[in-house]
């Protein structure tokens, strides 16, 4: 086993962590990296990689959001005994993730490995950023001084929960439109505010994200050599902890800041991408 195929696993672990939970596009980053730190890995085991790391970040959201996505409370009644109660606004909370899931649960499961084949390249990861990048500006402009009318995750409706789906399939198909950035834009536009529509973005990343990595493994098989094993757990954990402090921040920071900054940051790294693989790599 190497050491040094584990530090790399280790370091895509952390652009995995910082970058799927901010609407910059993580796919974007993660090829980048894979130019200049490339795990010494088949295109098979790589492109499973590239979806199971995320596994460790969504156990960062179940950790941080435990609470608010679990859906029974126990209580405690006047004679002193306790009972277990279904918590119906996380049910309902539940049944709209599940809406939100239909579009691009559909899609991938009948078109994975043909979105893989057309979409998975450099060319279309760099265009979506730089059109996704120019969406923030534009509706952070537009709303711009408005109040949001959904400021919880029980002001959202089963309708604009699928809506946000439709936003999200449009991110399965496209790499580089960033999953977290095309959601958030479509709760934005919806009346939600950035950290309702934030929210909603993680939890629906619980499902979204296992099922997609769950899809990989069944279909690479469970034939992984130890090497392999320890690449995987060692880009998850890193990713989980990494996940953990990059959620609570960005959380924090969108109370008071808009997205023009990551709009601006992804124009720029899809420009610098196209660069890079036309002029450099070519």
């Amino acid at each position: 086993m190497s050491f040094a195929e584990l530090l790399k696993a280790a370091l895509f672990g952390v652009v995995e962590g910082i970058t799927e939970w901010l609407p910059i596009s993580s796919t974007g980053h993660m090829i980048l990296l894979n130019e200049f730190v490339k795990l010494d890995v088949s295109p098979e085991f790589w492109n499973l990689f590239l979806v199971v790391i995320q596994l460790g970040a969504i156990l960062a959201v179940v950790f941080l959001y435990r609470r608010t996505i679990w859906p029974l409370r126990v209580v405690r009644r006047r004679d002193g005994t306790k009972h277990i109660v279904w918590k119906r606004q996380t049910l309902q909370l539940w049944a709209k993730i599940f809406v939100a899931c239909i579009p691009a649960g559909i899609v991938g499961v009948l078109f994975d490995d043909w979105i893989d084949a057309h979409f998975q390249n450099w060319q279309c990861v760099s265009i979506m950023l730089v059109l996704v990048g120019i969406l923030f500006i534009i509706i952070e402009n537009i709303y711009q001084g408005r109040v949001p009318t959904k400021r919880k995750l029980g002001d959202i409706t089963y309708r604009d929960a699928f809506i946000i789906g439709l936003c999200q399939l449009v991110a399965a198909v496209f790499p580089g439109t960033s999953r977290s950035g095309s959601t958030i834009l479509g709760g934005m536009m919806l009346g939600m505010s950035r950290p309702a529509a934030t929210k909603f973005t993680y939890i629906l990343a619980i499902p979204v994200m296992a099922g997609a990595s769950l899809l990989k493994i069944v279909k690479y098989g469970f034939a992984f050599s130890g090497q392999e094993v320890a690449i995987l757990v060692t880009g998850m954990v890193i990713a989980f902890v990494i996940s953990f402090v990059a959620i609570r921040l960005f959380i924090n920071y969108i109370r008071t800041h808009n997205f023009k900054p990551f709009g601006v940051y992804r124009i720029v790294l899809g420009i610098v991408m196209a660069l890079y693989f036309l002029f450099l790599k070519g």
